[in-house]
C-alpha cells in the first residue's frame, strides 16, 4: 500500500473555542465524512498514527522560549507578555486566553507532517495525505493567523538536514498568503516555494506581493501569485499552466508539498476567492500530473484550512479525491450562484506577465 493516511485524534482539540472561526471539530466532521465518501477507505490507505513532535523537532525552526510559553500557556499557567508571542486572532475572544490542550495538538500536528514527508523521502510511500498540517503563518517565535507551530517548515527543514534533499517545491493553495513559510525560506534555495493567495491587500497578512521573490542565493526560488478578489476557476487553470508546471519541470524536485483547504471556495466566511468544488480537484489533479512528471509521483498533501463548515468536508474530499485521481459523489452539495469560471482572468493574465518580468533572470522557462 503506497498511500498513507495521517491522523492523530489529538489534532481534535486543536480548537480555539466558542466564537472564534477555527474549531477543532473540524477533523472528526470531515474523517466521517471522508470515510462514507471512500468506503474502500481501510484497503485504500495506510491509517498511521504519527508520533507527537519533540522539543527538538520543534527547535528546527521555532525557538525554545517561543516553545516554553506555549506549553505554559496551553497548560492554563498565567504566561506575561503573552501577546509578544502570539497574536491576539490565536486566543479565545470570549475568554481572552490560549486554548488549553492546543500544545498538544500542535505537536500532534506536526509530527503528523513530518513523518509523513519522511515516509515519503525514504520510500516507504509514494505519496501522503496529511489532516491538519499546513499551519504556515507560525514563525520562529511568534504565533498568528490561527497557527501555532510552523509544521510545513519544520518538515521540510527536518528532510534538508536528515535526507539531504537538495530541490524540495512547497505549493501553498490556501486563500492566505504563507508568511511564517515564506520568511523561513526566504534565502533558500533548496526550497522553490509558489503561493497562491488573495490579493494581499485585501487580506491578512498583507505579505505575498508578486516583487517578493526572495533575497541572497534565494533570490527567484519565492514565487507570489496573487489573485485579485473574485478569481475563478479559470485564473487558477492559468496559473498551473503558464507558472507552476513551467517552473516544476525546470527546478526538478525530489519531492512536492501542497497545502491549502477550502478557504478559496467562492462560499467561504473569511475569505473572497472564486473556487468551486470542481476547482478544487482541478488543484489536486494538476498537483498529481506534476509529482508524477517531475518526481516519480512523490508527494505529501496537507489540509486544515477553511472557515464554512458545511463546505469545508466536500472542498477537502474534492483536493484528495484530484490527488488520488479518485472519482467521488459531491453532488450533494449544491453551489448555488456559481461564479463565472472566467472571472477576473485578464487581471490574472496580466498579474502573469508582470511576475515573468520578474522571473525570468532566474528561471528559462520564465522567459518564454
Amino acid at each position: 500500500m503506497e498511500v498513507g493516511f495521517f491522523y492523530h485524534p489529538q489534532i481534535e482539540k486543536y480548537d480555539f473555542g466558542e466564537g472564534h472561526p477555527f474549531r477543532g471539530k473540524r477533523f472528526e466532521i470531515f474523517l466521517s465524512f471522508f470515510k462514507e465518501r471512500f468506503p474502500d477507505f481501510k484497503n485504500y490507505f495506510q491509517h498511521i498514527l504519527p508520533s507527537p513532535a519533540s522539543d527538538q523537532l520543534l527547535c528546527l525552526v521555532h525557538t525554545q522560549d517561543y516553545i516554553d510559553v506555549v506549553k505554559s500557556a496551553s497548560s492554563g499557567i498565567e504566561v506575561p507578555y503573552l501577546f509578544h508571542y502570539l497574536s491576539s486572532d490565536n486566543i479565545n475572544p470570549l475568554t481572552g486566553r490560549f486554548p488549553q490542550g492546543i500544545d498538544e495538538a500542535a505537536r500532534a500536528i506536526v509530527g503528523s507532517s513530518a513523518e509523513a514527508l519522511e515516509m515519503v523521502a525514504r520510500g516507504s510511500l509514494k505519496k501522503a495525505i496529511v489532516i491538519g498540517g499546513g499551519l504556515h503563518h507560525a514563525q520562529p517565535d511568534f504565533g498568528e493567523g490561527f497557527c501555532v507551530y510552523n509544521d510545513i517548515a519544520i518538515g521540510v527543514e527536518n528532510l534538508k538536514r536528515k535526507y539531504k534533499l537538495e530541490r524540495i517545491l512547497v505549493l501553498d493553495t490556501d486563500a492566505h498568503a504563507g508568511n511564517g513559510v515564506a520568511q523561513f525560506f526566504y534565502n533558500d534555495p533548496c526550497v522553490l516555494f509558489i503561493d497562491l493567495h488573495q490579493d494581499p491587500t485585501t487580506i491578512y497578512p498583507g505579505t505575498g506581493f508578486i516583487h517578493q521573490i526572495g533575497e541572497g542565493k534565494g533570490k527567484g526560488f519565492t514565487v507570489n501569485l496573487s489573485l485579485s478578489v473574485g478569481a475563478s476557476n479559470k485564473s487558477y487553470q492559468y496559473l498551473f499552466e503558464e507558472i507552476i508546471f513551467p517552473l516544476a519541470r525546470e527546478f526538478s524536485p525530489q519531492l512536492i508539498i501542497r497545502y491549502g483547504g477550502s478557504d478559496p471556495h467562492y462560499l467561504d466566511n473569511l475569505t473572497n476567492l472564486g473556487l468551486t468544488l470542481d476547482g478544487f480537484k482541478m488543484i489536486g489533479s494538476y498537483t498529481r500530473e506534476i509529482a508524477e512528471e517531475v518526481c516519480q509521483a512523490r508527494s505529501v498533501d496537507l489540509v486544515t484550512s477553511g472557515y464554512n463548515e458545511e463546505l469545508l468536508p466536500f472542498c477537502w474530499t474534492a483536493l484528495i479525491a484530484g490527488v488520488l485521481n479518485r472519482e467521488v459523489d459531491l453532488d450533494d452539495f449544491k453551489e448555488r450562484n456559481l461564479p463565472n469560471p472566467d472571472f477576473k482572468l485578464e487581471e490574472t493574465k496580466e498579474m502573469v506577465f508582470s511576475l515573468k518580468k520578474l522571473l525570468k533572470n532566474y528561471w528559462r522557462s520564465m522567459s518564454k
